[in-house]
């Protein structure tokens, strides 16, 4: 069972470590940094199965035991583990090794999630901080953990664990399309409903990470070939899926929403090194 302020359920072979983004060092417990994650992922049956119908997000699904509505965007409310855990026992896997940020960015907790961003900006954003965008696999396993979890907090939805399931509020897009106007930012005020990074304690991965579903959708790359690389994981404070393995596909990458978010990777043994620092002789 899960244990009441830990980081999740124990996770055979997987490890775990915070780590300083300057230096690689392993910090202190409840400072921040990076999560290093480590394990392996529950993979889909085939190549095919996202058009097959066969995916582990459809197969997954059929274990639902409580809908609150079916009708995309679906949202379950309770799923079997006992019947998921049988389902998925035979799916092939796959080794997991990289670095995750704990929070939205800034990486900061207690600090508001940067929103408006670009998909563009992101990979920019995070390659300033010496890192990378994470791509939609990693996401999903630094979310569902080797047990690959509906939520990141287990299999029952919760509404006072992560932000999510918030009154839908109609938006003004002409007011968004210059983003830094007054306009912009009284629609953005009236608009929002998310909530400081890490301020939710029991919206926590399995690996330690923050915040990942709800909140704030995060802008992904994709790793399957032939398709746009901009992809949208977690969903937002809405009444959406807002589970560790939907993801929207919509959006190009020029998109920009006030929901919208990022949140940096890095591989292992790699120290981010600030572009500022590095070109800073004096820092």
């Amino acid at each position: 069972d899960r244990v009441p302020g830990a980081v999740g359920f124990p996770l055979p072979g997987v490890s775990v470590r915070v780590t300083d983004p300057e230096t690689g060092k392993e910090l202190a417990r409840d400072t921040i940094g990076m999560i290093e994650v480590k394990g392996n992922m529950k993979m889909d049956p085939s190549t095919t199965s996202y058009f097959d119908h066969n995916s582990v997000e459809e197969m997954q699904k059929t274990t639902c035991t409580k809908w609150i509505n079916k009708d995309y965007p679906e949202r379950c409310g309770e799923f079997s583990r006992d019947k998921w855990l049988a389902l998925s026992k035979e799916l092939p896997t796959k080794s997991m090794h990289f670095c995750m940020d704990r929070y939205e960015y800034p990486n900061q907790k207690g600090a508001y999630p940067w929103i408006l961003i670009s998909f563009y900006e992101a990979v920019d954003l995070c390659a300033d901080e010496g890192k990378r965008l994470c791509d939609e696999q990693e996401w999903t396993f630094a979310c569902e953990g080797e047990e690959a979890t509906p939520y990141p907090y287990g299999y029952t939805r919760d509404a006072t664990a992560c932000d999510i399931d918030r009154t839908w509020r109609p938006f003004h897009e002409s007011a968004l399309r210059d983003r830094t106007g007054l306009a912009a930012q009284v629609e953005l005020d009236r608009l929002w409903q998310g909530m400081a990074s890490g301020t939710q304690p029991r919206c926590k991965s399995p690996f330690g990470v923050y915040d990942m579903t709800g909140n704030v959708d995060e802008w992904t790359r994709s790793v399957r070939e032939g398709e746009r690389p901009s992809i949208l994981k977690g969903g937002y404070w809405g009444p959406v899926r807002t589970r560790c393995r939907p993801a929207t596909r919509s959006h190009d990458e020029n998109h920009m929403f006030y929901q919208q978010s990022i949140r940096c990777c890095a591989d292992p043994g790699v120290i981010p090194v600030r572009k500022s620092s590095a070109e800073d002789p004096s820092k």
